[in-house]
């Protein structure tokens, strides 16, 4: 298998990842398919802690709020990470595909301070 290349913190999680799973022999429960479901349950499992806030910045959120955000957060980046490992993407070399993607979807001088999808304008004068 092909090692993807990762910045050296994305490395280390990999890594991390790699030995605790080969510790547990979790390996051949970790296809493709069940990480990016455990991902998805996780980013789900993002959203309790902002449940029937306003708007959910820092100062509605106590101490127990945000250290449940945090663990959340890195559950959230160990799938995507170990997900990553499994499939040999480059995730660093994915987000810069997909920010040249996104540029051309939304060029900053048309869309600067407009939430709208990139269908929802591009075919209107703004």
């Amino acid at each position: 298998m092909n090692t993807p290349e990762f910045p050296n913190d994305l490395a280390q999680i990999r890594d991390i990842m790699r030995q605790f799973v080969s510790e547990r022999d979790w390996d051949q429960f970790h296809t493709p398919k069940n990480l990016a479901t455990a991902l998805s349950v996780e980013a789900s499992e993002l959203l309790e802690p902002f449940q029937w806030l306003v708007s959910g910045d820092a100062s509605e959120l106590d101490e127990a709020k945000l250290t449940a955000i945090r663990h959340e957060m890195a559950d959230v980046l160990v799938y995507l990470v170990r997900l990553a490992d499994k499939l040999d993407v480059d995730l660093f070399q994915a987000v810069q595909e997909k920010m040249v993607l996104n540029r051309a979807k939304y060029p900053a001088d048309k869309v600067r301070g407009d939430s709208r999808k990139y269908s929802e304008y591009k075919d209107k004068d703004r």
